[in-house]
């Protein structure tokens, strides 16, 4: 966007905003993808291959975007993925984020990396999905401890991150040796002991925190743990393959992510978009199957649900939203997706979400398949 005096129109202009806003280590730590960042861009990629076949003389005159993940309704097939660190954005942080969120019917994770505790976000009503993001770490004690926390605040879910044993390895933060600013903390996790957070002399402290408090050593077999711990439905997130989403179904999950950690796990994953309809495939009406990776236009948002997809999450645009103007930039970034998927279904034939079908799309390598 050239002139910043005018007013964004899309989430690439709140992009240009926020790279203007962030300090270079927030954005860096926002932006970034693991080692040559080839997943992070296969994942706008896929949405970009993938091509859209309209159906026409449809009446469109009213469209229906509302749906419901396990149960809980949303005005539009739209979450708001879990995010740590959201006060680097803006001083609300996770507050602003949650009510932007309120406001749209659109549902949230909360990160357990989140600048504001659980306790806090749970204070802002929500007629919508609220649900905690958990990773496992060695102090079973705190892992318990977070689970009942999340279920005495009112979360209606447990979203299980499965991708991240050990952190990938994001070269932009250890070039900036990332670490929170003085003032933010570990909001849900007061209690840990060990260095948090902190600068380190050749890596990131988000680096150095990984290694020493989550424990890689998780496996199935502790998804039955986890569950006896609360009543909450598990979800699992970071699913890419149908023989795991059909175990994670067997293991009793209620629904799952498809997701590579927005690129910032294992560079060279296949992009969220490609794993899509195998995993719908493996687990047919056995669980919920929902996407994030890459989400930048109503198009994607159509496209993903055409793929199987029940809903998605948007990430990193949320934060560029954050970063310009708090909660109202959250609210305009949700308000651009939810209003330009309105009018891809339009154009695309389609008046409830229950239309938009797989025949609705087509992989442009078999528009225009390449001589062997």
């Amino acid at each position: 966007m050239a002139d910043p005096s005018l007013k964004p129109i899309n989430v690439f202009d709140y992009q240009a905003l926020a790279e203007q806003r962030l300090s270079p280590m927030a954005r860096d730590y926002y932006n970034s993808g693991a080692w040559d960042e080839v997943t992070l861009q296969a994942n706008r990629q896929a949405f970009a291959r993938l091509q859209l076949r309209p159906r026409v003389l449809v009446d469109v005159s009213q469209r229906e975007l509302a749906t419901q993940v396990l149960g809980q309704g949303l005005q539009c097939p739209i979450l708001v993925a879990p995010m740590a660190f959201q006060c680097l954005a803006h001083p609300e942080g996770e507050l602003a984020t949650a009510r932007a969120a309120t406001a749209l019917g659109v549902g949230m994770v909360l990160s357990t990396l989140s600048t504001m505790s659980l306790e806090e976000v749970s204070t802002v009503p929500s007629d919508s999905p609220r649900w905690f993001q958990l990773y496992v770490h060695r102090d079973r004690g705190l892992t318990q401890s977070l689970v009942e926390r999340a279920h005495s605040a009112g979360y209606q879910a447990l979203c299980l991150t499965v991708d991240a044993p050990v952190l990938g390895r994001r070269e932009r933060d250890a070039r900036n040796r990332f670490a929170l600013p003085a003032g933010l903390r570990l909001a849900n996790l007061s209690a840990l002991t060990g260095p948090g957070i902190m600068a380190q002399q050749a890596e990131s402290g988000l680096f150095a925190y990984f290694i020493e408090q989550l424990d890689p050593s998780i496996t199935w077999e502790d998804l039955a743990w986890l569950q006896s711990l609360s009543p909450l439905p598990l979800i699992v997130k970071g699913i890419l393959r149908g023989d795991d989403a059909r175990r994670a179904v067997d293991h009793g999950v209620k629904a799952i992510i498809v997701s590579n950690h927005g690129g910032r796990q294992l560079d060279g994953a296949i992009a969220t978009l490609d794993a899509l309809p195998e995993v719908a495939a493996a687990v047919g009406q056995s669980a919920e199957v929902l996407l994030d990776g890459g989400i930048r236009r109503g198009t994607d948002v159509l496209k993903a649900l055409a793929l199987g997809a029940r809903a998605v999450f948007v990430g990193r645009p949320v934060l560029w939203g954050l970063a310009v103007a708090g909660e109202a930039g959250v609210k305009d970034i949700l308000t651009l997706l939810r209003d330009e998927l309105d009018l891809a279904m339009a154009l695309s034939g389609c008046a409830e979400l229950i239309d938009v079908t797989g025949d609705l799309v087509k992989d442009i390598a078999d528009i225009y398949p390449t001589n062997s």
